[in-house]
């Protein structure tokens, strides 16, 4: 059974795993435990059956939100679990009085692109080469 809930220390080694299996250029431990204690950011974890398969945090930044580290494991993809997290994130945000809510997305990255897209995400311009390993354009999209 899935289930979302706010991220707690004890999860930041996990997800540290997690996002360094998802991701060219990861956050440590150490970058999460940050974002678990800073007051101004909020992190999610998706769980099926106690086990961590997923993370989503958002910061706010002056008002708006900055959406970042969208994971899921490669063998829970395709379930609905991002747009589970999303949502989650989103709910969150407006009830810390977050209003506009932007990220950054790999242009090829199509899955990611449509989902955001389904959660009312727009594409507003392009940051050039933002990724490294492979060097890849990021896709800016907002939430208004």
């Amino acid at each position: 059974m899935l289930r979302i809930r706010e991220m707690e220390a004890a999860d930041v080694e996990t997800v540290s795993k997690l996002e360094s299996e998802t991701f060219s250029m990861p956050w440590s431990a150490k970058d999460f435990l940050e974002m678990v204690e800073a007051d101004y950011a909020y992190y999610c974890v998706a769980e099926i059956d106690g086990r961590i398969v997923g993370c989503c945090g958002i910061r706010n930044i002056a008002g708006e939100g900055e959406i970042t580290n969208v994971m899921v494991a490669a063998d829970d993809r395709k379930k609905g679990i991002g747009k589970k997290m999303m949502e989650y994130m989103l709910e969150r945000a407006s009830q810390v009085g977050i209003g506009s809510c932007t990220l950054e997305v790999r242009v090829s990255n199509r899955a990611a692109i449509r989902l955001y897209e389904s959660l009312g995400f727009k594409g507003e311009g392009v940051r050039p080469n933002f990724y490294d390993k492979p060097k890849e354009d990021a896709l800016i999209m907002w939430k208004r």
